[in-house]
């Protein structure tokens, strides 16, 4: 049963206050004030008043002031004048200064009054909706500014570098000067492939419905050690993987394949350069219908202060390694999409562990 309409209800005149509240108490869950400090009490206690009926005359200051005092803190609530005072000025100045709904003389009809509120409510809605279309709008223009500067910055760099290298090359005639040379072209394609990759899983996170499957997570297990076994072996890191599932896991497999890609690469990424034991160590159990993975490695690590901004779009902490800013906030939306979280902790020169926490569908 869906719970009622919240309607405040502002009259200095006691027995008004009670018809009004016996008459619409059925219907919706009336508050009542007889001044304009209860009033506001109860839209601070109450967020979730969608009408606010107010007598025109009241000690103090007049509905209309009321309700254009209260605009700018509580704009959402739809605001109806009642009084037996009918004139045009009253109205007018209702409309324009208060942004008042609807204008209802006394006494009131009580048809007049469920109509009103039924309008008013179908209105609330529609201007709820509408701010939460606004933000997410506002949202959609922040990142695009941020993707714009993301792709002039992350693409122009690596492409300046290959043309910078082909330039060189075309006076040289060392072999080994030319086989450095390549070797800092293929870096440079490496960083757009990551990128580009990011990107896709970016858009990807973000669009479509889940694809539950059954997921076996030994078999995921395998495959992510042929993908990642050259590299893991040219960087002399050791690689481990163990799983513990003796029970079904349902979720979206493509989806947490992107978040351990993720994450694996980053283990990769962030390794300290000249450390002699270099690994990475990715733990999955499976229980009570929740698989719980790990993933730590021997990296340079994360400074605390930064633990919670690390999830932002296009957000680097280090220059240790020139990455796209996307991976971790594919991570985080992607697990929010499954309905479960991270956990980071970390030590700067020691390294980083995620706990991932999804459950089964």
């Amino acid at each position: 049963m869906s719970e009622k309409l919240k309607v405040l209800y502002i009259d200095d005149e006691p027995d008004n206050l009670i018809g009004f509240k016996a008459t619409f108490r059925t219907q919706y869950r009336i508050l009542l004030a007889g001044n304009m400090v209860q009033a506001t009490e109860h839209l601070e206690k109450n967020p979730d008043i969608r009408v606010i009926c107010c007598d025109q005359r009241m000690p103090g200051k007049t509905g209309v002031e009321f309700f254009e005092e209260i605009r700018t803190l509580f704009p959402l609530p739809i605001r109806i004048l009642i009084t037996a005072y009918a004139d045009i000025e009253a109205v007018i100045s209702a409309i324009n200064r208060g942004n008042v709904f609807r204008y209802i003389r006394k006494p009131w009809i009580e048809q007049d009054i469920v109509s009103a509120i039924e309008e008013g409510n179908k209105f609330y809605v529609a201007t709820s909706l509408l701010s939460i279309k606004n933000q997410e709008l506002q949202m959609a223009y922040t990142e695009l500014d941020k993707f714009a500067y993301s792709v002039s910055h992350d693409l122009r760099g690596p492409l300046t570098g290959i043309l910078g290298a082909i330039d060189i090359a075309r006076d040289m005639t060392d072999i080994n000067e030319i086989k450095e040379l390549l070797v800092l072209v293929e870096k440079s394609v490496f960083k757009l492939e990551d990128y580009i990759s990011s990107m896709h899983d970016y858009y990807s996170s973000r669009r479509g419905e889940l694809k539950i499957v059954e997921i076996d997570f030994n078999q995921v297990a395998e495959e992510l050690k042929d993908i990642y076994g050259i590299y893991t072996k040219t960087n002399k890191i050791s690689f481990r993987i163990t799983v513990n599932q003796s029970e079904p896991f349902r979720s979206d497999e493509l989806v947490i394949r992107m978040i351990l890609n993720n994450l694996i690469t980053n283990a990769i990424k962030y390794q300290k350069k000249h450390f002699p034991n270099k690994s990475i160590e990715l733990d999955i159990i499976v229980s009570d219908v929740t698989a719980s993975i790990v993933i730590s490695d021997t990296g340079i690590g994360i400074p605390e202060s930064h633990f919670e901004e690390i999830f932002n779009l296009f957000s680097r902490v280090t220059s240790h390694s020139a990455g796209s800013g996307i991976g971790l906030y594919n991570v985080k939306g992607a697990l929010l999409k499954l309905g479960g979280n991270i956990e980071v902790t970390s030590v700067v020169g020691e390294g980083t562990a995620f706990k991932l926490t999804i459950p089964s569908k």
